[in-house]
């Protein structure tokens, strides 16, 4: 009740400052302080999904530059509106308006320290931002400006040192419960506890923004983070605990968020993850069902391209609307297919050798020898695709591993198909049913690089 009132008082004259006809009587009316706040409360809105708030937003950050600007020292004298200027920084301000009006402000050492590091962040020097306010405890300032700081450090240095980033994260939603500094700190959790591996802090900061913010206008990125997070750890997330988030989406949201882990799943080979997503996204909620989803069937039937049921598959493939397919779906398709033609195609007859053109052991066509050298070779690793067999680092460098593949073996410096028959001193006495099944394995391979290497 307190926040509406105050928000309904700034408002009104945040309005009438921005209608007056005097263009200075904003300037001269409302302090820094003020119209940051303001700022801070619209900012608070569209984080909880008014997404009308977003051109008063608009307004605001222009009228808070302009006001900044204009401020002189004596302005600056007043803490507040020092604060309220590193704040308004932080909230997506214009770096070079605060340089300038940190010039002009006279205050006490420790400000200025932040102001340093505040400025060091927005100008992209992100080390020197690190130096400036690595002594500076976010715990220890007014909460305001406690809560944008802890979540600049947590964000800077989430990638080397991502388990006190976490920590700070964890003191800005301490700090700003409600806002858009705790949105932010809940959503940048998410991807850290990822990269982390830890699926307990994954589950809880995903279920705190789901309640919370999923209307708001940055949460696709979180959901671009979760479906990441649920791949990456679905060995430890079980389906039920997937099921209870997802579950206090509404249906629209639920069904593409299953849709979407669907598809990365069936592309990593994450078989019984596709097939729950698909069939979730297919079941739907509330008697609303959306089978018939050619997303959800194409999704579905990656996961089992390869087993027994493979006239089954191939039927409901060739059922599929590809017009309602994005250009990425449609690749899939084209590669589930080939797939499936591949599996049940007859194995071609080689010619029969000839003891002399034995004797004579001509040596293979170019084209052969290459696709020879291919196979001893191994195949390059492609992002989203986990070959059978470890992968051979080239000479002189280290083969990228994929996320949670087996490390390569080093017990020999050349993987062979399974299928591949041991080379003889003797006549080639190679049966065309495994020449068949070599040339099928290496189509395979080839077709789930083209998996691996479409959109996600």
């Amino acid at each position: 009740m307190m926040r509406a009132a105050v928000t309904s008082r700034l408002m009104g004259l945040l309005l009438l400052a921005a209608g007056y006809p005097s263009a200075g009587f904003a300037q001269d009316t409302l302090q820094p302080y003020q119209l940051v706040r303001s700022l801070q409360l619209v900012q608070d809105r569209i984080a909880a999904g008014d997404h009308a708030a977003m051109p008063m937003q608009a307004k605001l950050l222009e009228m808070t530059d302009t006001r900044l600007r204009e401020a002189d020292a004596e302005d600056f004298k007043d803490p507040k509106n020092f604060r309220a200027l590193l704040v308004y920084g932080m909230s997506g301000g214009n770096p070079v308006t605060v340089e300038a009006a940190v010039s002009r402000a006279t205050t006490d050492p420790g400000s200025l320290a932040i102001a340093k590091g505040v400025i060091d962040y927005l100008n992209g020097r992100p080390g020197e931002a690190i130096e400036a306010l690595r002594p500076i405890d976010p715990m220890t300032l007014p909460a305001d400006l406690g809560a944008f700081l802890a979540l600049v450090k947590g964000s800077l240095l989430a990638g080397d040192q991502p388990a006190a980033a976490l920590t700070l994260l964890d003191e800005a939603k301490l700090l700003s419960p409600g806002t858009l500094v705790e949105e932010a700190a809940l959503r940048r959790s998410v991807g850290i506890a990822v990269t982390q591996g830890d699926a307990a802090r994954f589950a809880l900061a995903s279920t705190q923004y789901v309640e919370r913010y999923l209307y708001s206008p940055y949460a696709s990125q979180f959901a671009d983070s979760f479906v990441s997070g649920v791949i990456t750890l679905h060995m430890s997330i079980s389906q039920d605990k997937l099921a209870d988030i997802t579950a206090m989406m509404d249906p629209e949201r639920e069904k593409v968020i299953y849709l979407r882990i669907a598809r990365r799943a069936a592309i990593d080979g994450l078989s019984d993850l596709s097939a729950f997503a698909s069939a979730r996204a297919e079941h739907g909620r509330d008697g609303n069902t959306n089978q018939g989803d050619p997303r959800a069937e194409l999704y579905s039937s990656l996961s089992t391209v390869t087993s027994g049921t493979i006239e089954d598959v191939r039927t409901k493939l060739g059922k599929i609307d590809r017009s309602k397919l994005s250009d990425g779906d449609r690749a899939l398709l084209d590669a589930a297919q080939a797939i499936a033609g591949e599996v049940v195609a007859p194995p071609a007859s080689l010619p029969a050798v000839s003891p002399a053109s034995a004797d004579t052991a001509p040596q293979p066509k170019p084209e052969v020898a290459a696709a020879q050298a291919a196979d001893e070779a191994g195949l390059p690793p492609v992002e989203g695709a986990v070959a059978e067999q470890p992968a051979v680092a080239p000479p002189g460098g280290t083969a990228a591993a994929a996320p949670n593949a087996p490390a390569p073996s080093t017990d020999s410096a050349t993987v062979l198909p399974a299928s591949a028959p041991a080379t003889s001193a003797g006549p080639d006495t190679t049966d065309p049913t495994d020449a068949a099944m070599m040339k099928t394995r290496r189509q395979l391979d080839l077709i789930d690089q083209m998996l691996g290497a479409a959109p996600k």
